[in-house]
């Protein structure tokens, strides 16, 4: 389904409130922009707040009666994803669409606030506090017919990716294309297996993992440079737009096709696809989850 098609047959979102995580460039921000225009109160969450204000004032420039607010989110800070949620419950909305979407990719070895590697730590670790805090909040706003969502951006890279339970900081050896791909299969672990709880619960919320493609945003930025050249050039020409890249996200969070328990799964191309064998292990998948409890805290 072409892009252009898929964003055409998308349902008004009238009433419905979103968030979106790193809202303000790349697919994050056309996800925002594409929901606002569907009628969608969205609030981006987000580390910079320039950024993220720029990126309010330009979607409410094209769409006078948009609904979109900059709220400041570090995935990086435990703390600040507490806040963040805090701030949101203050303001006494319903929850129904929730996208995981910011993302590092390729940083030097580094830690978060909390001593976790970048990627698990903003990728992973970040993503599963603010879902588990926002739980009870789209569970009371999904109704039988209108499910909540949760739809975690994953990529194609979780395939090459692996969990060691007992050195999920990839402090033995570390390689950043390596820690990468661990997390997003992490992401996708924690996806189905969030899913699953939801729909044995009997829960009025589905949660989906989501490839967007190869597109060309700023995650690319740490490729050293000969590379990074030839990297601009070869984006140019065979990757997909942020805006094509948004389609897929869109398809999960918005179509009418992927209600109810037809919700879960891995999409990718507008469609969904088969993962790899982890993703299918419930050992794994519980391990992870209960390991990511104790770690933040949460048992």
């Amino acid at each position: 389904m072409t892009h252009a098609h898929l964003l055409k047959v998308m349902p008004r979102q009238d009433g419905k409130v979103a968030i979106v995580t790193g809202g303000a460039r790349g697919i994050g921000y056309e996800v925002v922009h594409h929901m606002a225009r569907l009628g969608a109160h969205v609030i981006i969450g987000g580390r910079n707040e320039q950024e993220g204000l720029a990126a309010v004032r330009k979607i409410c420039e094209e769409y006078k009666e948009a609904k979109v607010e900059f709220m400041k989110l570090d995935l990086a800070s435990l703390q600040s994803v507490r806040q963040f949620v805090q701030r949101f419950r203050e303001q006494d909305l319903p929850l129904n669409i929730l996208v995981n979407n910011a993302g590092v990719m390729l940083v030097p070895e580094g830690r978060t606030e909390d001593g976790f590697e970048q990627h698990f730590g903003v990728n992973y670790l970040g993503h599963f506090l603010l879902t588990w805090l926002l739980l009870d909040t789209l569970k009371h706003s999904g109704t039988c017919g209108h499910f909540s969502r949760v739809v975690n951006v994953s990529s194609s890279a979780h395939r090459i990716g692996k969990i060691r339970l007992n050195d999920l900081n990839s402090s033995q050896c570390y390689s950043a294309h390596a820690a990468y791909c661990h997390s997003k299969l992490a992401q996708l672990l924690f996806s189905s297996h969030l899913h699953q709880q939801l729909q044995c619960g009997g829960f009025p919320v589905s949660s989906c993992a989501v490839d967007p493609g190869i597109v060309d945003t700023a995650l690319y930025r740490h490729l050293w440079t000969p590379l990074g050249l030839a990297h601009r050039i070869v984006a140019h020409l065979l990757y997909r737009t942020p805006s094509e890249g948004a389609s897929t996200v869109l398809y999960a969070a918005l179509s009418r096709d992927l209600e109810g328990e037809y919700g879960g799964g891995f999409l990718a191309n507008g469609h969904r696809e088969m993962t790899t064998p982890p993703t299918f292990d419930p050992q794994l998948q519980l391990s992870l989850w209960e390991t990511s409890l104790q770690l933040l805290g949460l048992q």
